[in-house]
């Protein structure tokens, strides 16, 4: 590690519904520092607040960082400093997280979906360097992601775009936390796999890896759904590039060739040409990074000067 310790960095904190993962980084996005923790039961906005504080003080005790930025499963306002609501977290209606956290950790804060996050960190240093249009879907605790378009995140009205787990895949399926039912989180998140196949996705990863027929079939079945829903945000963004992460990207390989042929055989030529399918490249260290650079553009890049 050649950083000196005043160097300026910066902390990404990427929330999941299972973990907290922070990265302390240079504002070239070199990983100086990191730390995890499980994310606290019940994760109401109190208890997560409390326990972000904790961790970054065990990362950054000397208080290096000069910004936050943390990423979190929904849609912030306008100005990202309020979670507007956290679908499949207890409590999170319009949190102003932000205000929370800045007088206890000292510097300033912003808020981002983590799809988001993840999309700009793949953007960064990842898999989606050098794309300008690209669709990425966070497959975990629920279905996330973000949308890239011309080189800018996508956010839509008031910042709440781009939910992409959220569209609905079959009307009369199970129930969505969201108010929708049969989405696509429904069927491609951990638990809507775990309906599919009556396993944790680790042993039906390791039974496929045996070449075990039926883990094999439910990986197969998993990719049609998953690419099914794909197939229309296609329609909707025609990108160049569509990534997958989160937690189940770690067994793409046995459910990406049937996503693949689930989008040919569903979109339109003209829609998909030249679309590429993969996995993220950074893992789930992308979310951390991806908030990273967003407080570094927000918070610590200079605003141009008005014309006068």
């Amino acid at each position: 590690m050649t950083e000196s310790m005043t160097d300026p960095c910066v902390l990404g904190v990427d929330l999941g519904g299972t973990a907290i993962k922070l990265g302390l980084f240079s504002l070239e996005g070199e990983l100086l520092a990191e730390h995890q923790r499980p994310t606290p039961q019940p994760a109401t906005p109190g208890s997560v607040c409390v326990e972000i504080v904790d961790a970054i003080s065990v990362l950054d005790p000397h208080g290096r960082a000069a910004v936050v930025g943390i990423g979190l499963p929904g849609p912030m306002d306008a100005d990202a400093r309020v979670a507007r609501i956290c679908i499949n977290l207890p409590g999170w209606e319009e949190v102003p997280l932000a205000a929370w956290l800045e007088p206890r950790l000292k510097r300033r804060v912003t808020l981002a979906n983590d799809g988001n996050c993840a999309l700009v960190g793949e953007a960064w240093k990842g898999a989606a360097a050098g794309f300008s249009d690209v669709l990425l879907l966070t497959l975990g605790t629920g279905v996330g992601g973000g949308v890239m378009l011309g080189g800018q995140l996508f956010t839509g009205h008031n910042g709440a775009a781009a939910e992409p787990g959220l569209i609905t895949l079959f009307p009369d399926g199970p129930d969505c936390n969201s108010g929708n039912r049969g989405s696509l989180e429904q069927f491609a998140s951990i638990t809507g796999l775990k309906r599919l196949s009556g396993s944790e996705p680790s042993s039906l990863a390791m039974a496929a890896s045996n070449g075990d027929a039926k883990a094999l079939a439910h990986w197969e079945r998993y990719g049609q759904l998953l690419g099914t829903g794909i197939s229309s945000l296609v329609y909707a963004f025609t990108p160049q590039l569509v990534l997958v992460g989160g937690g189940l990207a770690g067994a793409s390989e046995h459910f990406l060739p049937a996503v693949r042929r689930e989008v040919s055989t569903r979109v339109q030529a003209v829609s998909r040409e030249g679309l590429q399918i993969k996995p993220c490249a950074l893992g789930n260290g992308a979310g951390r990074l991806g908030a990273a650079r967003l407080a570094i553009q927000r918070l610590l890049v200079a605003p141009p000067p008005q014309a006068g």
